[in-house]
């Protein structure tokens, strides 16, 4: 009891906080017998405690107090053990200790959670959480009338969001399904509060948002008659506000249906129930009012609208339709005053020196960077370049008729542009004159060239667009050098300008400096991306310089955005020939036959690609084809004569050889295959007859000689000996030229050894096309076979001639195989076959002028 310190009434309660504890002395354990006891044997230990009552505060610990003894509230028959109390340790005497001999009550921790009555084992849970979680709160219940129509309620207007979203991401026929679900779910809910007795609480705005969603749907979908039902149910009732307005609506689908009287009606309906107070509203029905005149021809009336609404609250678009009408009628002091109007009509956006940033506020120039193409700007950019597209489309249409001449209309146009807000597109107009004169074919100085020629000390971006023409005219005139000249000029006045790039390029490129001509149109490509002249002309440049699989890239590209372009198809099949893929080459044909279905030359090459792969009736397909859309083509007449007579059907092949003696008279060998084809077929009399014929016309032809000889020799005729005379005549003639020819190649061999040149002695003309020797004369005819190593064409008919039979041999002895009407074409020059647009398509060294034209005009 020495180390308790009992509180008198007049000590401090707090001090000795500071005083040292002996007990927390571990140095003085060794000499504490009580410490030491406790550690060799189980003097000190307790059974464990255990509450009667189980979640009190004491829990499972002991109490203590301040006698350091265990105190059990269960048994009050225990004393208490003789240990010493522990005191505090500032010397302080703990609570609960004994004072003049009685024990403190506990009554001052009842608050806290403790009671006098707590047992052993109880724990300490003031906030009850030992109870676990608080049950969950009583739901709602939803079989009351009023819950079940809130749900419905929610339904509906989630419907018809689903249904306006869907629309707004071009899902037309989910939000019509959407609005459809939406009004069975409407009708569903009225229901509902008419079983519940609630029919004076309906949602009208409710039903009004579900009938207007689904008639606008119906709408989206072309179903009008759907629609204007449902519109008809909006406004027939009574209930709803403002309902007459949805008539706006019923006329617009009226408009689209061309039913213009019952539009016109609808529209006055709706104008009618609208208060001047919506000044706005009423000026857009008038608008359309204007419109539906004009549709129906009945400009009066529509002038009368437009000109109240330009007297109101004018616009671009009404001011523009009123021009439209004025020169429909030909008023053409009403026209000038129209285009005074519309030039004046306020647009109602800042200038553009507003966005230009000053230099010395750091806060101001951040504020103009983030309003620079906000959505406010972008907009009124729209709205000026829409009305500068309305005032440049009105002055191009007035321009002719307001004055006596087309150059004075548009110069009154120029001077009022120049006099009113709009004064940059007096240069347009001026380049849009240049325009007209070149689509009248106005060449000349007073003319396109004149007027552009102005243009070279005006600001650059007028400049540009002027020598861009420039360069264009001489392009076409081929005058190169002033093209070129041209084209420089533009690209030093705008070095961004695509189309000055494209005109450079053009003019190296006809200078065959194909490399730089490529450099030219990569950057106008760069400038550009979707500039499709540039692109075209660099997959021709690759083509010549060899580079066919960037060629192919450029074409493929392009064929990406020309879907439908018949020039880059047929350029994407000659690349695939060309790169020997002739099944690619068939598959681009077969498209491009879906664009152009009556292109000769298509057809022709697909049947050229099929005789080459061995593919004889399809190739006879497609020739068919193209003879009929054009008969005039030797190459493919040639082809299908070949082909009849190696099917043994010379009777047919007889009309195509004929049609080849019309185009080319002059050509013997088409007439000796008509010959040769009579002959073939049996009819040895019509053959006989056109050899005749044959000689009159070519009296020096040595084949139409041999086989008048065997003719007339075998059907026994009496004019086998002149024949044969005139033969042995013209044989002679024919050694003696030859002779004269390798005469003449000898001496100009040795001329050439003597003076040690290369140069060489020029054949005479009159032996420069001589025929080869008799016994080695070739015929060139399609036959329609393949093989390795023979042109693109096909393999032609050859065969060597025969020697000339003796009279008593006879005449059938020729061998099936050989085609006796075998002859070499006199001028010994390969045939040219006629140019059409499929062909000029695949001469890449032409620059259509539709590939280049439209890239020129000024943007």
């Amino acid at each position: 009891m020495e180390h308790v310190h009992l509180a008198a009434e007049e000590d401090d309660l707090y001090s000795g906080y500071n005083d040292y504890n002996p007990t927390f002395d571990s140095e003085e354990l060794d000499n504490d017998a009580g410490f030491q006891q406790a550690v060799r044997t189980s003097h000190g230990r307790r059974p464990p405690m255990t509450a009667k009552f189980p979640g009190t505060a004491i829990g499972g610990r002991a109490l203590g107090t301040s006698f350091g003894v265990e105190s059990s509230f269960g048994s009050e028959s225990r004393l208490l053990k003789s240990r010493m109390p522990m005191a505090s340790s500032m010397g302080r005497p703990m609570t609960g200790a004994v004072q003049d001999g009685a024990a403190r009550p506990m009554t001052a921790v009842r608050a806290a959670g403790y009671s006098s009555a707590m047992t052993r084992g109880s724990t300490f849970d003031p906030l009850g959480q030992s109870k676990g979680p608080a049950p969950p709160l009583e739901g709602k219940s939803e079989d009351t009338p009023d819950e079940k129509v809130k749900i419905l309620e929610k339904k509906v207007n989630d419907l018809i969001e689903e249904s306006c979203l869907a629309h707004g991401h071009g899902d037309l026929q989910l939000s019509l399904d959407r609005a459809k679900e939406a009004g069975r779910k409407e009708r569903a809910l009225v229901r509902q509060r008419e079983q519940s007795g609630n029919a004076d609480h309906i949602n009208l705005d409710l039903t009004y948002s579900v009938l207007f969603n689904l008639a606008t749907q119906y709408a989206n979908n072309d179903m009008y008659a759907e629609a204007l039902n449902t519109y008809q149910v909006i406004v027939k009732n009574k209930m709803f506000s403002n309902a007459g307005r949805l008539k706006v609506n019923m006329a617009n689908i009226h408009f689209k249906q061309k039913n213009y009287p019952k539009a016109i009606k609808l529209y006055r309906m709706a104008l009618d129930q609208i208060s001047n107070s919506h000044k706005e509203m009423r000026i857009k029905i008038m608008q359309n009012i204007g419109v539906v005149f004009i549709r129906m021809g009945q400009y009066s009336d529509a002038i009368t609208s437009f000109e109240h609404i330009m007297s109101e609250c004018p616009n671009i678009k009404t001011g523009f339709n009123l021009i439209l009408c004025y020169y429909a009628i030909g008023d053409r002091e009403r026209m000038k005053k129209a285009f005074q109007k519309l030039i004046c009509v306020p647009l109602g956006i800042d200038e553009e020196d507003k966005y230009i940033p000053p230099n010395d506020d750091t806060h101001a120039n951040l504020v103009i960077e983030a309003i620079k193409n906000d959505k406010l700007h972008q907009m009124e950019r729209e709205r000026k370049a829409l009305a500068e597209k309305f005032i440049m489309t009105s002055a191009k249409l007035i321009a002719p008729a307001i004055e006596a001449t087309f150059a004075a209309g548009f110069d009154w146009c120029v001077d009022m542009v120049k006099s009113s807000q709009y004064v940059e597109l007096a240069n347009d107009l001026e380049i849009n004159k240049a325009i007209t004169y070149l689509r009248q074919r106005d060449f000349n100085q007073v003319g396109a060239v004149e007027t552009l020629k102005t243009f070279e000390k005006k600001d650059s971006r007028v400049k540009s667009a002027a020598a861009t023409n420039l360069s264009f005219l001489y392009f076409l005139e081929k005058d190169y050098d002033q093209a070129d000249r041209y084209a420089d000029l533009a690209m030093t006045a705008d070095r961004y300008n695509p189309a000055a790039l494209i005109n450079k390029g053009n003019t190296v490129f006809v200078k065959k400096d194909y490399e730089k001509a490529a450099e030219f149109y990569k950057e106008a490509l760069r400038n550009d991306s979707s500039c499709t002249e540039a692109l075209y002309n660099l997959g021709l440049t690759y083509k010549r310089l060899g580079r066919l699989e960037e060629s192919l890239d450029c074409f493929l590209k392009l064929h990406a955005i020309l879907r439908n372009s018949a020039q880059v198809m047929w350029q994407l099949a000659n690349l695939f020939e060309m790169l020997e893929d002739p099944h690619q080459a068939i598959e681009w044909l077969m498209q491009l036959i879906t664009v152009t279905p009556t292109d000769p030359q298509v057809l022709a090459k697909l049947g050229e690609l099929y005789d080459s792969e061995g593919d004889k009736s399809q190739a006879f397909q497609y020739y068919q084809e193209s003879f009929r859309y054009f008969p005039s083509n030797i190459d493919v007449i040639e082809w299908l004569g070949a082909y009849y007579i190696d099917t043994q059907f010379c009777e047919k092949a007889i009309q195509y050889f004929e049609r080849a003696t019309l185009i080319q008279p002059t050509q013997v060998k088409w007439q000796l295959m008509v010959a040769s084809c009579y002959r073939r077929s049996g009819n040895y009399q019509k053959a006989l007859e056109t050899y005749k014929d044959i000689h009159r016309k070519f009296p020096e032809n040595v084949e139409c000689l041999r086989f008048l000889v065997r003719l007339c020799t075998d059907m026994g005729m009496k004019e086998v000996q002149d024949y044969a005379t005139k033969l042995k005549k013209v044989e002679k003639m024919k050694e003696i030229r030859e002779q004269r020819v390798k005469s003449a190649r000898e001496g100009s061999t040795r001329g050439t050894r003597r003076e040690g040149s290369a140069s060489s002695v020029g054949t005479p003309d009159s032996v420069r096309h001589l025929p080869k020797k008799d016994s080695e004369v070739d015929i060139k005819a399609d036959s329609g076979h393949s093989s390795h190593g023979t042109s693109a064409k096909g393999e032609r008919l050859s065969a060597k001639m025969r020697a000339l039979p003796g009279s008593n041999e006879p005449y059938e002895a020729s061998s099936q195989r050989d085609i006796d009407a075998s002859y070499v074409d006199p001028l010994g020059a390969p045939m040219e076959r006629p140019k059409t647009a499929a062909k000029k398509r695949n001469e890449d060294d032409d620059f259509a002028d539709e590939e280049l034209g439209d890239d020129l005009l000024p943007e």
